[in-house]
């Protein structure tokens, strides 16, 4: 069970609207799992997963140290190639953190999604 510190926190990791794309849940959880997948292999796709520095400062439901991985539009998973501006965040223990997109956001940086 998470306790939710802030309305931040739980946008951060509620699916919905990343810019002008939403997902269901059951992507956002798939992207997250393949992103543990990875992580725990020791593997990556396109560099992804990497480590998220949360320069942002956002107030996530589980602590760091994080890592990134892309959520396609498309519904399909990232194996590579352009990674588009949406991302899930899970943190090296592989429990969902959040979901942030550089949409909206000044220039590299992200927003979090609603």
């Amino acid at each position: 069970m998470y306790i939710i510190k802030s309305v931040a926190a739980l946008l951060a990791i509620v699916p919905g609207v990343f810019g002008s794309n939403y997902y269901t849940a059951a992507q956002v959880n798939a992207a997250s799992v393949r992103a543990c997948n990875h992580y725990n292999a020791g593997t990556t796709v396109g560099g992804y997963p990497h480590t998220y520095n949360n320069y942002e400062a956002f107030t996530f439901a589980v602590s760091g140290p994080y890592q990134e991985f892309p959520i396609l539009s498309s519904g399909s998973l990232y194996t590579g190639g352009s990674p588009g501006p949406d991302r899930v965040v899970i943190n090296t223990s592989c429990k969902q953190a959040g979901t942030i997109t550089h949409t909206g956001a000044s220039g590299n940086a992200f927003v979090a999604c609603t």
